[in-house]
Formats: structure tokens, sequence, C-alpha cells
């Protein structure tokens, strides 16, 4: 740029020196001076084809060697200079034509160049020299009319790259990286220049790298860029200076000819002017029209100065001698020169006003387009926050590994020391690293390695120059398969994840499932960057602002990882023993909702999903044997509960007090209602309510729940979260079904009498998750129904609570009595009676549930127990699937996970 500043210096003093010259000639020698320079111009012109350098596909220079001169810039002299002398005696037919066949050579000389751009504005000098010389609009008719009718013909001479200047000009919708390139850097330009320009900020000379012909077609543009709206301003009163005093010259010259030459010149200037900002401003295609004086170019300045050297003439001319022409001033006076002087002005003012909307309107919007476009930035990813249960055992860590990776264009060949260092390193030879460089193809950073925390250690020690060293986000879960269902897995984002978090970067690792997804805000962090200046090319050339990543939060959880072993280990052994297909349990805090273990299996193990995924692994786990193993079945299964929803139906009773719980209904192996005989687990007599939940009488429930009907049931039900998400920390969570005649014609079924008996009993048209029946568990043993939580608190040490939601009180609480003597009598002598043996009284509710979707006989093994049974702490819910009977296939499982429990918290023996 400087090299340009100075170069245009000088031609700028050779110019001056020319103006001082030409401000001597005498007017009544300007015809002998524009047959000269038109000579000259049709010789220089006709030598360009011959021995003209050519640029861009076409010749328009002639190389001087110490000098370069482009003949078509003095044509535009000339043929302002010819008209004028030629028009100065008047219009006549002859001379009108002869206008026409002396421009008719340089026009078509500069055409066959090509600079097609150049000789419209050519013949555009020509129209308004016969204009301003008062030629009658009849002859010129026929010029206009033709002129129109070749704008279309005008585009099989257009060469590709000026169709797509037309192109981008009359389209919305040009890539800004593509053929709207320049107009978009132009519009930055203006638009992030401000009023004092952006020439302070020491990146302004790459900025300036942008915009495209800065020196040229896009002066204004660079001009406002570097130096702001007021030096743009002062282009604008300049210009309009210089065409006021060419309109002030032409009204007092002396002669005619001299009023022709100070009026075509002031048009010229105004013309150049109007159109060069213009195109700056897309409010025309690009042209490729300077702005006299002020863009570059030494043929284009000189003639410049030596044009306003001849309006000073005749100004002078004109001032110190007297008028004594013969001809009458109205008739030397240009046609039209005052009015196309205030419209050239009007003009450069509404752009000028147009740049100041563009600033102030998107003002903000094109700084950081412009701040962006020379930046390119490499993402730092934040390192995860592990997942510690409540003792801080890691759960979720982030396995010691770490990418090197290099800003790939800034070692090159001349870096053979520093890519030496760095594969000494890296352990490789330099061909090696230059072949892993070069892999990387176009991108401004190169992935090298993947390395351990020491040599992560020693590469940063050695500062080797544009090397970055990060964590790779890898995922280790200790656990495995025991806790894979609960943690999930990370994984890079999708196209969901970046609708989820519009700020995620591309390639970012998020969490897919499980509590990696449920918390993925905490645990991830905050990436940082490190930013690096590049070339319009795309090449780095300095490194630029970095911002480091924030770790992710730790997450600690209520969770007790021993517990979840052992709880998965005996859930593993129920399903195999007894020749069911899946199993959950799931040990819960029944004052707070505060999960301790949620157990799954069958499970799957979530260290394959790295990432980078380890497909083989994926594969095999894919297809090994066992049912819904990505599932969690605590809370995305659902069966039919059996008769651990005889406690909800027993609950309704107490709401409503439909039988007495002292009152005995008949008993027996079975029950006919309606024609059809509902059978009992085993026979039995009658019993009371308490009786009917220790012994799980299948005949009483049948009668209550005639009694009660299915609304009642459903109500209570409701209120116990019977058929909605009970609001666990999870994503994914099923919802279970709680029918009702309602609810059963809307899905299209048919209620029939003897669905509001099974409805009784647990069974047809109610399913739950164990997670569900967990809280009716707990919430009808307490008077209150709790929200299941995982996450206990995120943060360094003890961290912030994450707290939970307070417990439901049950409007029914008081009522509920008979039916908690019913669970405690079934812990101490009943189904549940295995728990007898513990030390500290509990309360639970068995249940075997038909369901043909089970293996085996089809029947599910259910238990639900707390303790203790006077002020319930804990709640355990297990579910075999296919497992049989309740008592003997779950209750092993709830007893050993309450000994535990009783063993941590109280330090009993097991």
């Amino acid at each position: 740029m400087t090299s340009y500043a100075m170069r245009h210096a000088a031609f700028a003093v050779v110019g001056l020196g020319a103006m001082w010259v030409t401000s001597r000639i005498r007017v009544d020698r300007y015809r002998r001076f524009a047959w000269i320079l038109y000579a000259a111009t049709v010789l220089l012109l006709v030598a360009v084809p011959l021995v003209g350098v050519a640029t861009k596909g076409a010749q328009r220079w002639l190389d001087f060697g110490v000098f370069t001169v482009q003949p078509s810039e003095l044509a535009k002299l000339a043929l302002i200079m010819v008209p004028a002398a030629i028009l100065a005696a008047g219009y006549t037919l002859g001379r009108f034509a002869g206008v026409l066949l002396a421009a008719s050579v340089p026009i078509g000389l500069v055409a066959l160049q090509p600079d097609l751009s150049t000789a419209v504005v050519l013949v555009g000098i020509v129209m308004l020299m016969l204009i301003l010389a008062r030629v009658p609009l009849l002859p010129l008719a026929p010029l206009f009319a033709l002129g129109v009718a070749s704008i279309p013909l005008a585009v099989l001479f257009l060469r590709p790259y000026q169709l797509e200047r037309i192109h981008v000009f009359l389209s919305d919708s040009a890539d800004p990286q593509g053929s709207g390139w320049a107009a978009w850097q132009a519009d930055i330009a203006i638009g992030s220049g401000g009023l004092w320009g952006m020439w302070r900020q020491p990146q302004y000379a790459l900025r300036a790298e942008y915009l495209p012909e800065s020196e040229h077609d896009l002066a204004f543009a660079s001009l406002v860029y570097g130096w702001g709206l007021v030096a743009g301003l002062a282009v604008v009163i300049a210009s309009s200076i210089i065409v006021w005093r060419a309109t002030v010259a032409a009204r007092t010259a002396r002669t005619r000819e001299a009023a022709l030459v100070a009026a075509g010149i002031g048009g010229l200037f105004g013309m150049h002017a109007v159109v060069s900002i213009a195109q700056s401003l897309s409010l025309l295609p690009h042209t490729g029209m300077p702005i006299p004086l002020f863009s570059y170019g030494g043929t284009a300045a000189i003639i410049g100065f030596v044009e306003i050297g001849l309006v000073l003439a005749v100004r002078r001319d004109g001032v110190a001698r007297p008028l004594w022409a013969t001809a009458p001033r109205r008739r030397r006076l240009p046609r039209g020169v005052s009015v196309g002087a205030v419209a050239v002005t009007a003009s450069l003012v509404a752009m000028t006003g147009v740049a100041w909307h563009l600033q102030t309107d998107r003002g903000a919007e094109f700084r950081e387009a412009s701040d962006g476009q020379l930046m390119r930035c490499i993402r730092l990813p934040a390192e995860r926050g592990q997942i510690l249960d409540r003792a801080g055992v890691p759960l979720a860590v982030n396995a010691p590994e770490y990418t090197v990776s290099v800003v790939a264009r800034m070692f090159d060949d001349n870096n053979a020391e520093v890519r030496g260092r760095l594969a000494a390193l890296l352990g490789i030879t330099p061909d090696q690293l230059a072949e892993t460089i070069r892999d990387g193809g176009t991108e401004v950073e190169a992935v090298l390695a993947r390395v351990g925390p020491d040599r992560a250690r020693a590469i940063v020690d050695a500062h080797v120059p544009w090397v970055l060293v990060y964590p790779t986000g890898r995922r280790q879960y200790p656990q495995a398969a025991t806790l894979a269902t609960v943690l999930g897995y990370v994984g890079v984002a999708d196209t969901d994840d970046m609708q989820t978090w519009p700020q995620l970067a591309l390639g970012a690792r998020v969490g897919k499932a499980g509590l990696e997804k449920q918390y993925d805000a905490l645990l991830r962090g905050i990436d940082g960057s490190q930013c690096v200046y590049v070339d319009p090319a795309g090449r780095p050339v300095a490194t630029a602002v970095r911002v480091d990543p924030v770790r992710g939060h730790d997450l600690r959880l209520h969770l007790d990882s021993a517990m979840q072993q052992v709880a998965t280990d005996a859930l593993t052994d129920a399903v195999r023993t007894s020749g069911g297909d899946l199993g959950a349990a799931i040990v819960m805090d029944a004052r707070t909702g505060a999960v301790l273990t949620m157990a799954s299996v069958p499970s799957y193990d979530n260290n394959v999903y790295g990432p980078p995924v380890d497909a083989a692994a994926l594969a095999a786990q894919t297809q090994a044997p066992g049912p819904g193993r990505m599932l969690n079945h605590v809370f995305q299964s659902a069966a039919p509960p059996g008769s651990t929803f005889k406690i909800v139906v027993a609950s309704s009773n107490a709401q409503y007090g439909v039988v007495a719980p002292d009152q005995m209904l008949a008993g027996g192996a079975s029950y006919t209602y309606g024609g059809h005989t509902f059978a009992n687990w085993q026979p039995m007599g009658p019993n009371s309510l308490i009786g009917a939940i220790q012994w799980s009488d299948n005949v009483y429930f049948y009668q209550l729940g005639e009694r009660l009907g299915p609304e009642r049931m459903a109500t209570t039900a409701a209120e116990l979260g019977v058929g909605r998400p009970s609001g666990l920390d999870l994503p994914g969570e099923i919802a279970g079904f709680l029918g009702t005649p309602e609810s059963v014609a809307d899905i299209g079924g048919t209620w029939y009498p003897g669905s509001t008996l099974l409805m009784g009993i647990g069974q047809g048209t109610v399913t739950a998750s164990p997670v569900q029946v967990a809280r009716w568990t707990s919430g009808i043993a307490s008077g209150a129904t709790v929200t299941p939580q995982l996450a206990a608190s995120y943060g360094p040490g003890e961290g912030w609570p994450i707290p939970t939601a307070a417990p439901h009180q049950l409007s029914f609480a008081d009522k509920l009595g008979p039916v908690r003597a019913g669970m405690r009598a079934s812990a101490a002598a009943g189904t549940a009676g295995q728990l007898a043996s513990l030390p500290v009284p509990a309360a639970a509710k068995t249940g075997t549930a038909e369901d043909p979707s089970a293996p085996g006989k089809g029947l599910n093994a259910w238990f639900s127990a707390v303790l203790p049974f006077d002020a319930p702490e804990v709640v355990v819910t297990v579910l075999v699937r296919g497992g049989g009977f309740g008592s003997a296939t779950a209750g092993p499982v709830v007893k050993r996970l309450l000994e535990l429990y009783l063993a941590q918290t109280r330090g009993t023996a097991r």
C-alpha cells in the first residue's frame, strides 16, 4: 500500500507540472492541441494490439520501460477536445458526421483491445459533447435509439467476468465467497469504516488485502475503510468543486470551443465520480471506473491534472480578457451545463447519505464481518466434568489422552528446524510429519497424533510455535455395564443437538444418553479457541487471540456405586436362575427421592462409544442376546404391576370409604362376575383389608375394585403418579398406562365389565415402570410421594446442591393406616414374610403379574418394600420379567439391598 501511495504521489507531481503547462495554453490554440492529441491517441491505440501489455485477457497498456501508458485515458480527453473543435462554429450535418467519424476510430480501437467498459465511457463522452454543443435532438434521436437497441446485443460481447458483475448486481443471492466477493467486501469496507476509518488498528493492512481492486475500481471503498467517511466526504466535495469550477469556466468562457472543453471536462469528472462511488456502494455493477486523481493509475492521474489545467486556462482566459466574441452568449453557453452540475452534486450527496445509512444501520454487522473474515479459529475442546457417586468415586472420567495438532500452513519447507523439533517430540521422522501435515488438506488445523499425558506435557513445555495440545474428549466409564444405562455416553453432536444448542461448534462432543445427556450443559464446559489471522487466500499470517477452555463441572450423584454393583449382581442372578429375560431394581430415599441405586439388566458397555466409536465392539455388542440392553428398565420399561397395585386400590378405598377396613369379604379360589370366572392365586377364606394385603387375596380385590369402579381407582392412582412420568432426572422416561373406560375408548379399545375387576388386581389396562411402583409404595407408606432424582450437586468439592422437588402430600394420607398395616403384615408374616428377619421392621407388597410379553410362563416377579415401617427412609422395588413369583424371585434381591442399606446406615450385620 505504501509503494502505491509513493508512486501515485510521484504521478501527482508530474501531473501538477503538466497542469501548470496546460493552464498556460491559450484557448485559441485548443483546436491545434485537440488534433495533435487525437493523432497521438490513435497512433498509441494502434500500437497497443501490436506491442501492448496484456492483463486479464486484454491489451490496454504500452510499456516504455520506466513507465507505462494507457492510451484509452488519452482518448477520453481527445474525444472532448475534438468534438469541441469541430462543433465550435455551430451545428451542421457535416460537422455532426465529422464528429461521429472522428470518434469512431478511437472507440473502435478501444473496443478491440477488448475494453468494452472504456469503449462505453467513450461513447458516453461523445454523446455528452453532442448534447453540450446544442446539436438538435432530431439527429440525436437515432443515436439514442441505436444505443437502446444495442443493449441486448452487448451481452454477446461481454466477457464472463463482466457478465458475472451484472449478475451479482441484479441478484440478491450472489455467493459472498464467490461471485459476490467484491460487492460484499465493498459493503464491509464502507459499512465498517466509521467516521474516521480503521487505519489505526494493528490489522488494518491485512484487512485492506480483502478488498479487491482497492487502488483502482473500489478506491472510494478503500478510502472510507482506511480513513473513514470523512475522507469519503472529502472526495465528494473535491469532485463537486472540480465539476463546479468547470461549469463556471464554461459559463464565462470567451469562445464557444473553450466553453465546450470546460463543460466536457466537468462532465467527465462528474461521470467518473458518480459511477465509481455508485459501484463501491453496489448501486451500479462494477464497471472498473476509477475516480479521477484519487484512484491509482499514472496515465489517469496525469491526464486528470492536464484536464484541470485546461479548465484553469479557460477560466483565466475568460476572466482576464473582455468578452468581445460576436456570437451571443446564449448560443455559446453549452446546453444544460448548470443542470448537469446540480445533478452530479445531488447524486454525490445522495450517495454520501447511502454510505452514512450503511454505517449507522449495519455498521456493527459489517465490523463483525470484517473481524471474522480475517480470522480462523481452532476449537480447543473443554475438558468434560467427571460424574462421581455419593462417596466421590469416579463413575465417568476423561481418558488421559491428548490431541496434538498444528496450524498446517505455517509448517512449510522454511520451517525445517521447527518441524524437526516437533517430529522428535512425537517420535516420528520429519518426512512422516510432513506427510501427515499434507494429509490435513486445506484446513487451518492438521491433527498429528494422540499422545499420553507425559508426551503431551513434554510438547507443551517445548513451546514449539503453532502447535496445539488439548484433550481428545474420549470418555471412560470404570463401572462399564453396571452403570451404562444410567450414565449414558458421549458422542459427536448431530443436527438435533445443534438445534438444541445452537452455539455448539462442529465436532463438539455432547451427552447422547443418560446423565451425560441430562446434565450435558453442566458437564460439557465451554470450549476455547486459538485464532490465527489469515490473508484472503486463507493462509495464516500471525497468531490472534486465544481463549482458554473452561472445564465442565463435576456432577456428584446420590447414587451408591457399591450398592449399584450388589444390585446388578443380585439382579443378574435372579434373571438367570428364574428364566426371565430382563430385570430392574431401584433403591430410593423415601423422604427426598434421592436415588441410591438404579440397576438394569441386560446392559451394555458404554466405553465403546468413545468418541471415536469402537465400531467392531459396538457391532458385537449390538448382536449380543438380551432384549432392550440399551434401555434402563427401571424407568424405560412398563409392565403390568400385578398385586403391587393392590395397595393403590386399597388406598382408593381409604380415600372414598366404600368398604370398611375391618369388613370381611367373601374369599375362595375364584370369583364369578358377568358370566366369567376370575381366579385367585390360591384358595383363601374371607378376608378384611389387612388380611387381603397380607396374603394378596385376588378375590377380595376383585370385589373391592367392582365396588370402587374404575374412575375412583384411577383418581387415586393418578395422585400416586400412575400413568405419568415420575420426573426422574433422566431422558426418555415412559409414562406407563392408566386405563379408564374413557381413556381406553380414546385409543379404540373396549372396556368390558371384567376390566374393572382386573384393574383391581393390577392387570389388564394398567402398566407401570419400577420407578412408578417405588413411588406409590413409599407414598402410601409415608403419606407423601417424592420425585426421584440422581443428581445431588455440581462443582468442585461438595459443590452446589441441585435441589429436589418437595414431597407431595397425599390428600388422603391420614386415612392410610389400614393399608400400611396390611403392608406391615405382609412383611412380617405374609407373602413378603422373608423380610421378617430384618433387624428393622419393614412394610412391603409382592406381585406376580401375568404378562403375555414375558418369557416362560408369562409371569412377572415384583417386590416393593420400605423400611422402617413407622418412619420410612428407603424404598426398594425389583422387577424380573418372566421371573415367576415375586416373593421367590424378586424378594431375595430386595432383602439383599435392604440388608446392605441397614449395614451402611446402622452398622447392622448381614
